[in-house]
C-alpha cells in the first residue's frame, strides 16, 4: 500500500511558516538611533557656563548711582538706583568709564543671579549718548593684550567701621562684600561671608582691616580682620607687604586672642615647613 506524503508535508511547511512569522513579529524592534550631540549635552559654548549660573535675564534698565571698585582700585561694577548690582570684568573698567558716568541712564543685558540682586553683565549701553561697551571673547587667533602683574607693594594698610548698607554679591549670587555708609567697600571671600552671614546683614555695624587703595572712584580694602568691634575682630588670613598698623593700646587684643600673623601676598599658597637640611657632600 502506498501513501501519498505531499498533503503532510504541505501542511508541515505551512504550521513552520506561520511559527516562524510569529516569532519574528514578537522580537523587539531595533534600537533608536543616538540623538544629536546637542540633546547629549555635547560643550557648548562660553556663555553657557554663564547662563548656568544664573537665568538669562531681559534689558536692565536704571539711573548709575555709583561706582563699585575693587581693592585694587579697578572699577568692576556699578549699583543703580533701584540697588541692582552690575557687575563685569575689571578690565572693562576704562571703556566702562569712558561709556558712562554717575548719574546716566544705562541698559544692561546679561544674566540675573536667581537670589539676588545682581546681573553679570554682557553688554552696556547709556540711553543719552548710545554709546556702549561689551565684553566680548576674543576672536580666533587674535593675541590676548597683556596686562602686567599687580604689585603688592601698590596696596595700603586700611581699615574701616560703619554701618552696613549693602550687601555686595558675585556674578552668581554669593556675598563677597559690603557697603559701608561711609562709601567704603569691604571685600572677602564667598565662604567668609557665608561664615558671617548674620553679622554682615544691613544696619550691623562692623569693622574691617585689610589691604587696599583709596582713589577718585571710592575707597576698597581686602579684609584680612573682621568683626562687629575691635574687641571680637577675627583674622581672616594675612595680605601683602609690611605689616598693618598695631592699634592703640585700648584696642589691642585681649588674653586668649590671637595676635595677626605676618602677612604674604594675597591669593598666595602657605609657606610650606622647611625640610630637613640634606647632610653635606663627602669631600
Amino acid at each position: 500500500m502506498r501513501f501519498d506524503l505531499r498533503p503532510s508535508l504541505l501542511s508541515a511547511v505551512a504550521v513552520l511558516a506561520l511559527t516562524g512569522a510569529s516569532a519574528f513579529a514578537q522580537q523587539p524592534a531595533p534600537p533608536a538611533p543616538p540623538a544629536p550631540a546637542a540633546e547629549r549635552g555635547a560643550p557648548r559654548g562660553p556663555g553657557a557656563r554663564a547662563e548656568e549660573a544664573g537665568t538669562a535675564a531681559p534689558i536692565v534698565t536704571g539711573r548709575v548711582q555709583r561706582w563699585l571698585v575693587n581693592p585694587n582700585g579697578e572699577v568692576d561694577g556699578l549699583l543703580l538706583a533701584d540697588g541692582t548690582q552690575v557687575g563685569f570684568p575689571p578690565h572693562l573698567s576704562s571703556d566702562v568709564q569712558g561709556a558712562l558716568k554717575i548719574g546716566d541712564t544705562v541698559e544692561v543685558s546679561g544674566w540675573r543671579a536667581p537670589n539676588a540682586p545682581v546681573v553679570r553683565a554682557a553688554s552696556l549701553k547709556a540711553t543719552a549718548s548710545g554709546r556702549s561697551v561689551a565684553d566680548k571673547p576674543p576672536v580666533d587667533g587674535a593675541k590676548r593684550e597683556s596686562r602686567a602683574p599687580r604689585d603688592p607693594g601698590a596696596l595700603t594698610a586700611m581699615n574701616a567701621s560703619g554701618r552696613v548698607a549693602r550687601i555686595l554679591y558675585t556674578g552668581r549670587g554669593d556675598a563677597n562684600g559690603v557697603l559701608l555708609d561711609s562709601g567704603t567697600i569691604v571685600r572677602f571671600p564667598p565662604h567668609v561671608g557665608t561664615a558671617y552671614a548674620s553679622s554682615l546683614q544691613p544696619g550691623n555695624i562692623i569693622e574691617a582691616r585689610g589691604w587696599g587703595t583709596r582713589g577718585a572712584n571710592g575707597s576698597a580694602l581686602e579684609a584680612t580682620a573682621l568683626g562687629s568691634s575691635t574687641e571680637t575682630m577675627r583674622e581672616l588670613f594675612a595680605g601683602p607687604g609690611a605689616q598693618p598698623p598695631q592699634p592703640a593700646a585700648q584696642d589691642r587684643p585681649g588674653k586668649g586672642q590671637r595676635q595677626p600673623s605676618a602677612p604674604r601676598p594675597s591669593g598666595a599658597a602657605p609657606t610650606p615647613p622647611a625640610g630637613p637640611v640634606p647632610p653635606a657632600p663627602a669631600s
